[in-house]
């Protein structure tokens, strides 16, 4: 969850295709949680998920629609709150 994020910075530091930065609003914790700004731009790679030390964000890839986007194309969903 969004809540478990504390800041860090780590998964904004290291997106190889700069899709995520922090957020102006607070959690309940008092901390700028990352936001997507070019989702677009997600490979899927997770390396927000892997860096994350509070495990709060992942990154997936997942197929588009086929009326939004020709056939093979893929996109990446990026779920910033992780459950486990």
């Amino acid at each position: 969850m969004v809540e478990r994020c504390k800041a860090c910075g780590f998964c904004v530091e290291f997106c190889p295709t700069k899709v995520l930065a922090l957020s102006s609003a607070f959690n309940s914790k008092g901390y700028h949680p990352p936001h997507v700004v070019a989702p677009e731009k997600c490979s899927g790679c997770d390396l927000c998920g892997m860096y994350c030390p509070d495990f709060a964000i992942y990154g997936q890839r997942l197929p588009m629609v086929r009326e939004e986007a020709p056939a093979g194309t893929v996109v990446a969903n990026l779920e910033v709150g992780r459950e486990s």
